[in-house]
């Protein structure tokens, strides 16, 4: 009765690794993070963070909360919370992302779109909104 342990949803240090030398072709999803230092085609969806390392490449989409990005990535990125880019990353694509870091000398051609609060306004009845 007093020795059962909960388990949690998101268990912390909870990490899926893809190893260098390593191809998936597919979709994921998790609760936990990921890193890539392999190759991976396809979806990853998670509520957690995306690394992919200096020798990873991922293309296809990518729906996180943080994401840090040393290799390359081609596709669709949307990140809910921080997008870091190192210098050595090189992005391709359509991304949207509440907060934008860059490093000088990360590669970065893609359309971009950074989430702002929305607030709803009311005007005599009618509602507008506007962005931040």
């Amino acid at each position: 009765m007093f020795n059962e342990k909960k388990e949690s949803p998101h268990q912390i240090g909870e990490r899926n690794t893809i190893a260098k030398n390593t191809s998936l072709v597919g979709d994921i999803s998790s609760d936990g993070d990921f890193r890539v230092d392999g190759k991976i085609e396809g979806t990853i969806k998670t509520t957690g963070r995306v690394v992919i390392g200096k020798d990873g490449c991922v293309s296809g989409i990518i729906d996180c909360a943080h994401a840090d990005i040393e290799g390359t990535f081609s596709g669709k990125l949307i990140v809910d919370q921080i997008l870091s880019l190192k210098g050595t990353a090189d992005i391709s694509g359509d991304v949207i992302m509440g907060k934008l870091s860059v490093e000088p000398g990360a590669v970065f051609n893609a359309t971009c779109a950074m989430k702002g609060s929305v607030k709803v306004i009311q005007n005599d009845g009618e509602k507008t909104k506007k962005t931040a």
